[in-house]
């Protein structure tokens, strides 16, 4: 087993990671910018590593600098988490040629299953059903538009090296198709220093079904079952949960196959998820994500695997003892990710001081988060501050117990998205296991979110009226006084 283990990462993957170190006896180092020097994962370490400063929340993305701080500390591995660092070949081969582990899977096999043109090219190869568009990378917006023009309008135009919803445009006109290509290019291209694009058709309700893949270096690979995260605002996941609702048996099965097949020819080793659309019973790989995911722990409680201790136990050169047909599920999990944004104003991001935090709790409830009283969510990274998970015996119980953990939770100082996901839970539509990308606009939650709001407006407005007009008719000295004098007992008279 590793002896200590550098988490370049922060918030609550990097409490997550930190305190499956500590549950496996192993030391752990903290790296942190200025923004994030009183944040919980800095805490929670063993040492602490100051990157520098963060004016845009470049820090974490120093190599140089996480790498002299493993160093420094004697840590012999670096765990990614997700985003920054986490699906970066460079990094990981950085990692190697300093002697460090990269807690993840080879760079090799980052690159092959990572990027989403070579990943769409050996699915076409392995006999993987993929939707319809073009082979590998176009080289313009001109090539683009006769790949859409051969499959048909509405296409996706997706960027190789894209991810969290970057790099995406869905073009519907061939006049619109060579502005938006551009611009997802442009936007690839900053964001990953990568602006190879390819063309696919747009699946226009398709379900996000992927398959939580585990594998060891010397070749053995399971897949942990299957998750939906079809509810999304702009590509981007709200709620995930496990198992999904809309497959069968032979479904599962399939999908599940599909997974472990890419994954081996791949040679990945490490947790990993492939994703796939459903859509007319049909399933299309969309890609891999050769990292660790955020809603992780709903595949956690359904399966009873720790997908992070396994992370850790693969890169100290364990081999993967679990098989197959060890791999039960039981029950069902939920996850919504609370976010410090606005809903209400097209989810902007909207962090500031936690004045409070009381996290719900009780049977079947998870709560992943770095919060804590008194600390103030920065601006420079993802709104991501909390992710709440309950598991029930059936679908409808973990729902209804996730509900009721959100009304007891407590957070306030920012605007979230707890309400919204509070009113997603009940939709009628969510229970019956009616889902695509596109339920926040089939089903107008966005409106019905709206009005919910502006009605518990306007009754918290009646009800501080009417404690006004209360408190003006009060005798002088206020309602408390007013109580005292006709519940005080007599004086008796000695």
């Amino acid at each position: 087993m590793l002896r200590k283990v550098l988490v370049a990462n922060r918030g609550e993957i990097a409490v997550r990671v930190l305190r499956a170190c500590r549950e496996l006896g192993v030391r752990s180092v903290a790296v942190f910018s200025d923004a994030d020097r009183d944040a919980m994962h800095v805490r929670l370490a063993g040492e602490a590593v100051r990157l520098g400063p963060a004016p845009s929340g470049e820090s974490y993305l120093r190599q140089d600098k996480v790498l002299e701080a493993a160093q420094r500390t004697g840590a012999e591995a670096v765990h990614p988490g997700y985003g920054f660092l986490s699906e970066n070949a460079g990094f990981a081969r950085a990692c190697a040629k300093a002697g460090v582990t990269f807690i993840g899977p080879s760079p090799e096999a980052m690159e092959q299953l990572g990027d989403k043109v070579r990943a769409r090219q050996l699915a076409i190869r392995e006999g993987v059903p993929v939707a319809a568009g073009s082979e590998g990378a176009v080289k313009d917006s001109a090539e683009a538009a006769r790949v859409a023009e051969r499959i048909g309008f509405p296409v996706m135009l997706k960027a190789a090296g894209g991810g969290g919803g970057m790099g995406l445009r869905v073009a519907r006109t061939a006049q619109e198709l060579p502005r938006l290509f551009e611009d997802a290019r442009a936007q690839a291209e900053q964001a990953f220093g990568n602006g190879a694009m390819f063309v696919e058709k747009f699946l226009e309700r398709p379900r996000h079904i992927e398959v939580q893949v585990l594998g060891d270096a010397k070749g053995h690979l399971i897949h942990l079952g299957e998750r939906e995260c079809s509810i999304q605002r702009r590509h981007q996941k709200l709620l995930e949960e496990a198992p999904s609702a809309g497959l069968d048996a032979k479904q599962r099965e399939m999908v599940g196959a599909l997974a472990v097949k890419l994954a081996q020819v791949g040679k990945y080793s490490n947790a990993g998820t492939m994703e796939f659309l459903l859509q007319d019973g049909k399933f299309h790989f969309n890609e891999m994500n050769t990292r660790l995911q955020v809603e992780h722990p709903v595949t956690e409680m359904v399966t009873g695997v720790d997908l992070v201790q396994w992370q850790l136990r693969i890169a100290s050169g364990e081999e993967l003892t679990l098989r197959q047909e060890q791999v039960h599920w039981n029950g069902h999990a939920i996850e919504v990710r609370i976010n410090a944004e606005d809903p209400l104003h097209d989810f902007r991001p909207s962090p500031g001081p936690v004045r409070r935090w009381v996290p719900p709790s009780g049977p079947g409830v998870r709560v992943d988060s770095a919060l804590a009283e008194g600390w103030t969510v920065p601006s420079h990274y993802d709104s991501l501050v909390a992710k709440v998970i309950a598991w029930g015996p059936t679908r409808r119980e973990a729902a209804q117990r996730l509900h009721g953990a959100l009304g007891e939770m407590r957070l306030s100082g920012f605007p979230t998205n707890a309400a919204l996901h509070r009113l997603l839970l009940q939709d009628a539509h969510f229970l019956e296991g009616d889902l695509s990308t596109r339920f926040l606009d089939e089903h107008n939650v966005m409106e019905r979110f709206a009005q919910q709001a502006q009605q518990e407006r306007a009754q918290a407005e009646e009800r501080a009226a009417a404690l006004a007009a209360a408190l003006a008719l009060a005798p002088q000295g206020g309602i408390g006084t007013l109580h005292e004098r006709h519940t005080r007992p007599p004086r008796r008279e000695e």
